[in-house]
């Protein structure tokens, strides 16, 4: 979801709410702490020479259970930052505290939830680090034989 996506959701909605993955809500006294641009410049396994930018969220809880962030307050801190930083209408990137550790989603939204798509990791060069493309797998009973021509020597048709 881009920059732009989000705030045209947001102006139609009267509460904010994110979705994590396995179902359950972020409790609702979250705050979004950081609203920026982070760009990755990097070199593939393949050698080549990448640059990414996304806008960054970072939604945070608090024992502020008397606050909600309400969706016209993030369309402003939004708006503000793409101002004060330059930010281009982006692809969104979410940050949110997991038991251990930082977890990083993609967003979309259902209409009602913003939700929190996992991400994962790919080889972006395929093409030149000797992966082998990964064969289909076929179950035992389900093979069948490489058709072959319909004409054989003894059928006439040659």
């Amino acid at each position: 979801m881009k920059l732009s996506e989000i705030k045209n959701h947001l102006k139609n909605l009267e509460t904010i709410a994110f979705q994590l993955p396995n179902g359950e809500l972020v409790p609702t006294h979250f705050h979004v702490t950081e609203v920026g641009k982070v760009t990755k410049n990097f070199i593939d396994c393949g050698g080549t020479v990448r640059n990414e930018e996304v806008a960054n969220f970072q939604l945070w809880e608090a024992n502020d259970y008397d606050h909600r962030l309400h969706p016209e307050k993030l369309v402003h801190i939004i708006e503000l930052s793409e101002e004060k930083l330059q930010i281009p209408d982006l692809e969104i990137e979410v940050e949110y505290q997991m038991k251990e550790t930082i977890g990083k989603f993609d967003l979309d939204f259902d209409g009602t939830n913003f939700q929190l798509k996992s991400k994962l990791t790919d080889c972006l060069a395929k093409d030149k680090c000797g992966i082998p493309e990964e064969k289909p797998k076929v179950k035992i009973g389900e093979w069948k034989p490489k058709q072959t021509s319909c004409c054989t020597p003894e059928s006439g048709c040659c």
